[in-house]
Order: structure tokens, then C-alpha cells, then sequence
């Protein structure tokens, strides 16, 4: 329920004349990108969870490589995880790609496939949460649901004079219930991304561009030149610094030892090579990694030189990385999750970003 303040707003508002300018300039000026070449569900779906926490240019190759590979609902029902990873590798935040494709596959089963328009339903599927059911219905279905992200609560709380916390989950309502207020029913597709759109292009975090915004005229802030005072937004909790030692180990035959990252948590079912959280500062990291890898794979291995340094900066924590390289010289067996594989075997495998840099820093060593 909107709070009073911003109901007062809203009775302030030409709401057609908003809804007109809006669209007006989205048809008019709306960046060419692939996932708006129709209105498929599936490519709105895929295209909205790529775009989590990433920037356009980057989600681009990724969504057209994406699509080749599993065109439709039920190609990535079928396909396996691993394939999926490595269509995602790079993208990071990889519980995103998995979570889409248990949702596929739901609706592969349950809805013979043909992704649901009822909010209801669609809201039970994994990692579909209130943002992206509000996408896909209206993007793709052209239903008046209410699509609220950061853009958008920006966009909002500035034409309104929002001054709630956008950092705060209880926000969201205020800004839904405000976009329920103001969506056109005629064309709520064009109305939410031109909302996303503008914060995207326009209404930009930091030095909005007033003087160019089709909606200025409508604009709370812009009137009472407290754009660049919203949104609020309270600082998120401190960001934690964790130090790691990484080996690219070769055996004998030239075959590189890596390991899968367990089936939960940060980075599940990635591989990498082996590492581990430097807990001892007093003790040589490099017996440290010697040891823990030796009790843990059974091998006996030897490390070498340093071969780079890298940070990896996640929404909450940093790995410092120092990547050594090194030699197995005796492994007992390997396991599903334990391989020795050839630079090309390799290739099949998906990595995260750090590791991927580590293998790079070890053949520039070479």
C-alpha cells in the first residue's frame, strides 16, 4: 500500500500524459537488443535472469550464444548441466543458470512447455521472484504487472519524491504499488522497459540527465532539484577480504588437476584448480596448499614459483588469489569430482572467472 505522501504524488500526475511521454520515447529510442526481437517468454526469461546483476554489453554474446545452443524450453529441459554452465562461464553468480534450468524443466513437465501467464504460477518457479514474473507478464504477455528493480525504484522515487530506503526488501511494495498506479493497460510492455530504460540511459545513479529525460515535466525531484539526493539508500553490510593460495598442478603426461566445487554454495558445481583460504599467516601458504591438497586428494605434489596475483570481488566478499604452479608427482585415483585432463579435455569443463585468469597467468609463465 502506498504511503500517504506518495499517494499525494500521484494525484499530481498527468498519468496518461506520464504513460505517453514515455512510451513515446521508448519507441522512439530504445537501444536494439536481441531478446527484444520478439516476444517469446522463454528469450524474455532468459534474457531478464542474465541481465541480474550484469551489464547490458556483457549479457549480449552470452544471450545469443545461449539461445543457439538451447533454443527453446525444451532443449534447455533436456541439456546438461555442465553444457549449461559453460554456455553461463563468465557470467557469474552460476546458481542463476542452474536455477533457470530446474525452472525449465518444470515447465517443460508441468506446463507442457509453455511458460505460465497466470502470477501465481509463474511466482512458484525457481528463481523467479517478484521482478522477473513482473518481466516476462508483461513484457511477453502484455498483463499490467508491475516489474520493480533498482532502475526503476530510482526512476520512481525521484518523479514521486520517494524518500523510502530502496535498500529495504518492505520498500518494494511502495514502489509495485506505485507502478500498479501508474502502468498502461494498453501497452505495459513498452511502459515497463521505457521505465527500465530511462534508468538505464537517463535517469542514471549519479548526474541524471535531467535536460534530456521525456518525463522531467512529471518529475517531483527535477522540480525541486532533489534528483541527486534520491534515491536513499542505506549502505550494505561490510565487505569481507578472504585470502587464498591456488596451485596449477601438471602431471608427468602434461595433464592439469582440477576439482569440482561441491553441489551448494558459492560457485556449486564449478571446477577450479586446487586452493584454499590461507587461515594461517604464520605458516608458508605454500605448505599450507602442499598439505591440504595431499590430505585431500591423495597426492604428492610439489609447488613452485608465484605465477600472478589476482582479485576476484564478489557483492560480499573479495578472494585475494596468489596462483602458484607446480608439479603431481604420484596421485592415488581419480573420481568424479577429482580429474587429470589435457589442456583441450579441458575446455569441456566450466570454470569461474579466477580460475580462468589463473590458467591464463600459468600459460603466460610458461
Amino acid at each position: 500500500m502506498l504511503i500517504k505522501n506518495e499517494i499525494s504524488q500521484l494525484n499530481k500526475i498527468d498519468i496518461a500524459g506520464f504513460q505517453q511521454d514515455l512510451i513515446g520515447w521508448f519507441e522512439a529510442e530504445q537501444r536494439d537488443l536481441p531478446w527484444r526481437k520478439d516476444q517469446d517468454p522463454y528469450k524474455v526469461w532468459v534474457s531478464e535472469i542474465m541481465l541480474q546483476q550484469t551489464r547490458v554489453d556483457t549479457v549480449i554474446p552470452y544471450f545469443l550464444n545461449f539461445i543457439e545452443q538451447f533454443p527453446t524450453i525444451e532443449a534447455l529441459s533436456n541439456a546438461d548441466e555442465e553444457k549449461v554452465l559453460k554456455a553461463w562461464e563468465g557470467l557469474g553468480y552460476y546458481s542463476r543458470a542452474r536455477n533457470l534450468q530446474s525452472a525449465v524443466k518444470e515447465v517443460h513437465e508441468k506446463y507442457d512447455g509453455k511458460v505460465p501467464n497466470d502470477p501465481k504460477e509463474i511466482s512458484t518457479l525457481k528463481g523467479v521472484g517478484p521482478y522477473t514474473a513482473g518481466a516476462i507478464l508483461s513484457i511477453a504477455y502484455g498483463i499490467p504487472e508491475p516489474a520493480v528493480d533498482g532502475n526503476v525504484m530510482r526512476v520512481l522515487s525521484r518523479i514521486l519524491s520517494i524518500w523510502e530506503d530502496i535498500a529495504k526488501a518492505s520498500s518494494r511494495k511502495v514502489f509495485e504499488a506505485a507502478v500498479r498506479k501508474l502502468i498502461s493497460h494498453s501497452n505495459p510492455s513498452f511502459f515497463n522497459q521505457a521505465l527500465m530504460e530511462l534508468g538505464a540511459l537517463i535517469c542514471t545513479p549519479t548526474s541524471p540527465s535531467c535536460l534530456l529525460c521525456p518525463v522531467r515535466e512529471h518529475c517531483h525531484a527535477f522540480h525541486e532539484g532533489t534528483e541527486k539526493e534520491l534515491p536513499i539508500k542505506t549502505k550494505t553490510k561490510k565487505h569481507r577480504h578472504v585470502q587464498i593460495a591456488a596451485a596449477v598442478l601438471t602431471n608427468s603426461e602434461g595433464k592439469f588437476l582440477i576439482h569440482k566445487r561441491p553441489s551448494e554454495g558459492l560457485l556449486a558445481n564449478l571446477w577450479e584448480f586446487p586452493n584454499i583460504e590461507v587461515l594461517l599467516p604464520h605458516i608458508n601458504e605454500k605448505d599450507q596448499l602442499k598439505d591440504a591438497v595431499k590430505e585431500l586428494y591423495k597426492t604428492d605434489i610439489q609447488i613452485s614459483e608465484m605465477i600472478g596475483q589476482i582479485e576476484h570481488v564478489f557483492s560480499h566478499l573479495t578472494w585475494n588469489i596468489n596462483a602458484y604452479k607446480g608439479h603431481v608427482h604420484f596421485m592415488e585415483t581419480e573420481a568424479v569430482d577429482l580429474r587429470l585432463v589435457t589442456a583441450e579435455e579441458m575446455k569441456e569443463f566450466s570454470f569461474s572467472v579466477s580460475h580462468q585468469k589463473i590458467l591464463q597467468q600459468f600459460i603466460e609463465s610458461e
